[in-house]
């Protein structure tokens, strides 16, 4: 397979005629390099990366002289190895400001981030960069964020008219996951994530922090992905993986901050006092939750106990995807009260809320949108039209003012 189509390419050309600099970032493997050397080949960018460790070595030993050699336009790839470089990126932007000046990638999110924002600010665009979209990986050319109001749908369900939508290829994309070596087929999805996570643990959970017994840290983000689309609970995480609550909060932070588990807020805006404060959390590619949860191919996933959990946090991971690849900072959350009554995802917006309700069945109905009567209790918005996100073939109502519609329209 071919070169694919990244969205977040349009996000980028924008930003690189908006700042001086633009800062690809995310969790390995994701196409970070890739996609930028797409953007930079254009335009005879030059190009070297801090994996190099002669290349790290010089530019910690001298940042101003290694500046100098390396004038813009300028590509530095995995510059969380070197730090120390952004505040004479500051010092040259400074001198000669313009956009498009520099090109930068890195993983481990963190303290590139705190880098980043601390010496560039006002003078460099960030895109969060996750493993491939189900758009992407179909050639779906549709970049909008996903917001489920009537525009939106119908210019989707304009789109699909007349295609076959298979479940089947939606479970297949939720088993192999998004990373592009896995969904171009050149490594098999048991290969590809076994090495990934010795590559992980290796290189990056060395480097973030002091993780004594890495098989230890192995079962833990194991464990944690078996409880994808469950409610943060430290404890019981702490309790199966032998460590202390303490432990298990630094571990999960250690996962969010470099790019493998989301954790969706709960919704609080002008809501009684009843409404959880607990996250969620959600592992971002379904195919490394996959491997990780030791399930053999997609159709006894499919069929399997945690099915519904999958289904959810694919949805929730292609929701995310959108806004990030489009340069927005996701607006989603969920609800939940005391009583538990929850709806999946809240997209807020404008002042408006979009309820979605995220469904693994092909054929909803109307018991599956009892819990929108909760969205009344939300006061001083917009409150949208809610939705339900299922397997189904086509949009449908299934109760007064409730559509549904396939996965793919996300």
């Amino acid at each position: 397979m071919a070169f694919i189509e990244r969205h977040a390419e349009k996000t980028i050309e924008r930003m690189s005629q908006s700042f001086p600099a633009v800062l690809v970032t995310g969790a390995r493997q994701t196409g970070k390099t890739t996609l930028l050397k797409n953007v930079t080949d254009k335009k005879s960018v030059g190009y070297l990366t801090f994996d190099d460790p002669m290349e790290e070595q010089s530019a910690k030993n001298d940042p101003q002289s290694f500046i100098d050699f390396h004038p813009s336009p300028f590509l530095f790839d995995e510059v969380q190895y070197v730090p120390e470089l952004f505040r004479y990126l500051k010092i040259e932007i400074d001198k000669n400001r313009h956009n498009g000046m520099y090109y930068l990638t890195g993983s481990q999110q963190f303290r590139l981030m705190e880098k980043a924002t601390e010496s560039l600010s006002g003078r460099i665009g960030i895109v969060q960069l996750y493993p491939l979209s189900a758009r992407e990986k179909r050639g779906d050319s549709f970049d909008r964020p996903f917001i489920p109001s009537k525009d939106y749908i119908l210019q989707r369900n304009s789109e699909f008219s007349g295609k076959a939508l298979s479940a089947a290829e939606t479970w297949n994309s939720i088993f192999t996951g998004g990373y592009p070596e896995v969904a171009k087929g050149n490594v098999s999805p048991n290969d590809f994530y076994s090495s990934y996570l010795k590559t992980y643990i290796e290189r990056d959970i060395r480097s973030l922090a002091q993780v004594a017994d890495e098989m230890q840290f192995l079962q833990f983000i194991a464990v944690v992905a078996a409880r994808t689309a469950q409610l943060v609970n430290y404890g019981d995480i702490a309790n199966e993986v032998g460590i202390s609550e303490v432990t298990a909060k630094k571990w999960l932070s250690l996962l969010v901050t470099s790019g493998l588990v989301y954790l969706l807020p709960p919704f609080s805006v002008n809501v009684e006092k009843r409404v959880v404060k607990t996250p969620k959390l959600y592992f971002v590619d379904t195919g490394l939750a996959s491997y990780l949860t030791r399930w053999t191919d997609s159709e006894v996933l499919r069929s399997g106990a945690m099915s519904g959990a999958f289904f959810e946090t694919y949805i929730v991971g292609e929701v995310l995807k959108s806004f990030c690849n489009a340069g927005i900072e996701p607006p989603l959350y969920f609800y939940r009260d005391k009583d538990k009554i929850e709806i999946d995802l809240i997209i807020f917006l404008n002042n408006t809320v979009y309820p979605v309700e995220i469904k693994k069945t092909a054929t909803p109905k109307a018991d599956d949108a009892k819990n929108f009567f909760i969205t009344g209790r939300i006061k001083n918005v917009e409150i949208a039209p809610p939705c339900i996100v299922c397997n189904c073939g086509k949009p449908g109502s299934v109760a007064k003012g409730v559509i549904a519609f396939p996965a793919e329209y996300v």
